[in-house]
């Protein structure tokens, strides 16, 4: 299938990863203007529930790798599963999300397939056959264009909010499903999983958060912060903050969302007295709806935000907190 773009399905605890549906929305689209059919796949043990959960979607097929082996993610594991996946089904690109799993076994994979990976992409465009992918360099200063060279399969993945996951398309009737049988051995796995990273320590991990209320300079202080937290607690939101504030030690360095901290997509993402540097808008420019509060009027983050009030957040603030909790009683 030579013309078939192939997305690689990523799971936690039982459940498809926000991630997984933005990589869907990515490889569906990319099919659409390649005219060609898009496939996912998934590696791990017991998959049916989460397979059925894809072949809902706008697929010509789901690939199921299911195997003890690949109940605990390991990179040896996944790589030698992805490759004889790969190799066999010869898809012309194959498109994952840009999780901290794809940044520890993509290398990998692409090196045993011998073929190129664009990392961390924002968007791809098509000029007439050619596909070109677009990526950051230096923090977030420039965007570079880059294309591969060489024979396919081509490997990509896509930083976290350049597509949206509600982009993804159902399809009319359920795609085949389809067991790959792949030969693994224990020798071919040399590392044992201990506990699983997680990129916050609170209870949600702030890339899975659909509501985030950030922290800049514009807090003024430390104990400030509270004023902030309890426009979360209203919210059902997740604090985060710009890196001033954490260098400051007002928050721990995983609140931080930015070029050197958090790449985030929530629905929401409200901006308290940030002021929007680009390294701050490369870790938060993916959420649908930002709301930016800060009186400076001429401040970057009003050029990202959805909606912009210029004023004083101690003075806003306070009486927001009250209508929502109003509005939430009523």
């Amino acid at each position: 299938m030579a013309d078939e773009v192939l997305v690689y399905a990523e799971h936690h605890d039982g459940k498809l990863t926000r991630p997984t549906w933005e990589a869907v929305a990515a490889g569906q689209q990319l099919a659409r203007e390649l005219q060609s059919g898009v496939s996912a796949v998934i590696l791990g043990e017991n998959l049916s529930r989460l397979a059925s959960e894809l072949a809902a979607l706008e697929l010509s097929e789901v690939l199921s790798v299911d195997s003890p082996l690949l109940a605990n993610y390991t990179a040896d594991g996944t790589t030698h599963a992805l490759k004889k996946v790969i190799k066999d089904r010869k898809p012309r690109y194959v498109i994952f999300s840009h999780t901290y799993q794809v940044r520890d076994f993509a290398p990998s994979l692409a090196a045993a397939l011998d073929r190129g990976f664009i990392s961390d992409c924002l968007a791809y465009r098509k000029e007439g056959a050619r596909v070109i992918f677009v990526r950051q360099v230096f923090q977030g200063k420039y965007n570079a264009d880059v294309e591969f060279a060489g024979e396919p399969p081509y490997l990509a993945s896509f930083q976290s909010g350049a597509f949206r996951e509600d982009a993804a398309r159902r399809g009319s009737a359920a795609a085949k499903n389809s067991a790959v049988q792949v030969s693994l051995s224990p020798e071919m796995v040399r590392t044992r999983p201990g506990e699983r990273f997680r990129e916050a320590k609170q209870a949600v991990d702030l890339t899975q958060a659909e509501i985030i209320v950030a922290v800049g300079r514009g807090i003024k202080a430390p104990e400030n912060i509270e004023l902030a937290k309890k426009l979360a607690e209203v919210l059902g939101a997740e604090l985060g903050a710009s890196r001033p504030i954490c260098d400051s030690g007002w928050l721990p360095m995983d609140h931080q969302i930015g070029s050197s901290g958090q790449t985030v997509a929530p629905k929401l993402y409200v901006a308290l007295g940030i002021s929007g540097a680009i390294q701050h808008q490369v870790g938060m420019k993916g959420s649908h709806t930002v709301v930016a509060i800060n009186k400076d009027k001429e401040a970057p983050i009003f050029e990202v935000a959805t909606y912009g009030i210029v004023g004083d957040l101690f003075e806003i603030v306070p009486p927001l907190i009250e209508e929502i909790k109003k509005t939430k009683s009523s």
